[in-house]
């Protein structure tokens, strides 16, 4: 099935809106938290995840030393980024794969202890391009399943590790409880797409101002890489919110941005986003509630999840 693609999107005329607060500029500070939910034949997975700084596959055998490198995420690398994060009073959004975070609930309790919001990942790391429907429908119940008995909370956003299926935005809205999603990278702010269950919100991510870029030759070696990169898009995106509304999305990985030598850049540039106005730093959930409100939605409500949508699904 092909979904017709929209090169236009506002064509230059973006609603006459602004964010809470008079802002002009929404920042969105996304943390992935993919560690324990990457492939692994420990895990009773098909394959080993092979993909890190190095590009390494293991075949037939556990990998160690890569299920080494993401479980320091977890270990050192979010304690640094829960700390710049909660010290600045800055909130965000976990990018949580269920998996993982049946491996590490502690940072679900402790993401919602400091006001964070709590987003779908899927089930595994894992792209659904090449799912059939029903692995694609459990993955999406595991996944919600998981986060709500870590978080406390089903999860109202989701992101599938970059190639969805055709179907993806239409199961997740037939599951009912997705207030937005963000399987898309066209564009600088929110926009809607109309549904047969009403109008639903899609807010862009983005690959370039994100700590992925340390990685496969994506350019970013020291910390001030980071932080310089991240500013310029903030800065030209806060120019530009003067006549238009604009949002900028910040990637972040524990494993990546939460090493000693990178750190001080998120940190730099959480600084520099302080220290300006006209600027409102948000969930990723708050500012699709926020879009709803201003282009004259109505607030949004969650519906029950079919009982037929994943009947095999563990609960």
């Amino acid at each position: 099935m092909t979904q017709p693609r929209d090169f236009a999107g506002y064509a230059g005329h973006p609603p006459a809106m602004r964010w809470p607060n008079g802002a002009g500029l929404a920042v969105s500070i996304v943390v992935n938290v993919e560690e324990g939910a990457e492939l692994s034949l420990s895990a009773g997975d098909e394959s080993n995840e092979h993909i890190y700084e190095a590009v390494e596959r293991v075949e037939g055998q556990p990998d160690l030393c890569m299920e080494s490198h993401f479980e320091y995420g977890p270990r050192a690398g979010w304690p640094r980024i829960r700390e710049a994060l909660r010290s600045r009073k800055v909130p965000a959004t976990l990018n949580a794969c269920g998996r993982a975070l049946e491996a590490t609930p502690w940072i679900a309790q402790q993401a919602v202890e400091d006001g964070h919001e709590i987003a779908a990942h899927g089930w595994r790391w894992e792209r659904h391009v090449h799912m059939d429907e029903q692995t694609e429908r459990r993955a999406i119940a595991r996944a919600v399943a998981a986060i709500e008995r870590s978080a406390g909370t089903p999860p109202l956003g989701w992101h599938t590790r970059s190639a969805t299926s055709s179907r993806t935005r239409d199961l997740l809205i037939e599951q009912g409880g997705f207030l937005y999603d963000s399987n898309a990278y066209n564009d600088d702010i929110p926009y809607v797409v109309d549904t047969g269950h009403g109008p639903h919100v899609v807010l862009p991510y983005a690959f370039d101002t994100n700590d992925m870029r340390y990685y496969n030759n994506g350019g970013f070696v020291f910390a001030e890489d980071f932080a310089r990169y991240c500013i310029a898009g903030f800065d030209r995106l806060l120019q530009e919110a003067d006549d238009a509304p604009r949002m900028l999305s910040i990637g972040l990985h524990t494993r990546i941005i939460g090493r000693p030598a990178r750190i001080a850049g998120l940190e730099a540039f959480l600084d520099h986003v302080l220290a300006h106005e006209n600027v409102w730093l948000a969930t990723r959930a708050d500012i699709a509630h926020a879009w709803r409100k201003a282009i004259g939605l109505p607030d949004w409500q969650p519906r029950p999840c079919p009982e037929t949508f994943a009947t095999d699904s563990p609960t």
